[in-house]
């Protein structure tokens, strides 16, 4: 697998990734995705997902094909179905609902303990979306209300978002690639 990589790169071609974009329903995970698509390819209308959408988009160094999960509750625990094919996970949180943290609480809660994920160090990118919304909680504020320094055994980092404007994207998927990326070589290390 090692050489595979190095010819990988030594070809240019984009490593592939699959992640999962997970949160209550309305947070914006459809609206990031979008985003975070070449401005050719977004489109203007965004409606709420039922089930789920798969969307591409790619960095410098790796294409990333993302599952975006509807976040109805009927349709949370359609979520763990694809646990077991994610490498990375975007957790988008939306800052302005402080009646639903409570609930984003539980879900995330549920996915770190659930058998596929808890034993995994799969890196979890939180966006703490909807900035621009008045009264909406800091980024600090929603890491302390998730309890996110519990959180001992994954990487994660949590970056305040705007999806609307594109604000605080770039920042987030550049930490998720880094930690892809250092993932691979130390993979690369451990089996040579």
């Amino acid at each position: 697998m090692g050489l595979f990589d190095k010819l990988v790169g030594w070809l240019r071609l984009k490593k592939e990734v699959n992640v999962l974009c997970l949160g209550l329903d309305n947070s914006g995970k459809t609206t990031i995705i979008n985003k975070l698509k070449p401005s050719n390819a977004q489109v203007q209308d965004i409606v709420p997902t039922i089930g789920f959408n798969i969307e591409k988009f790619k960095t410098s160094s790796l294409s990333f094909t993302v599952f975006d999960m509807s976040g109805q509750g009927r349709y949370r625990n359609l979520w763990e179905h694809y646990y077991k094919e994610g490498q990375a996970i975007i957790f988008v949180i939306d800052s302005a609902d402080k009646l639903r943290m409570v609930v984003a609480k539980e879900e995330l809660d549920n996915l770190l303990n659930h058998p596929d994920i808890k034993h995994r160090r799969i890196p979890i990118l939180f966006f703490a979306n909807k900035m621009d919304v008045r009264d909406a909680l800091s980024s600090v504020k929603v890491s302390q209300l998730l309890c996110l320094e519990n959180i001992k055994d994954k990487p994660w980092h949590i970056c305040a978002t705007d999806a609307i404007k594109g604000e605080g994207l770039q920042e987030g998927v550049d930490w998720l690639q880094d930690q892809i990326m250092q993932s691979d070589q130390n993979n690369e290390n451990v089996s040579v």
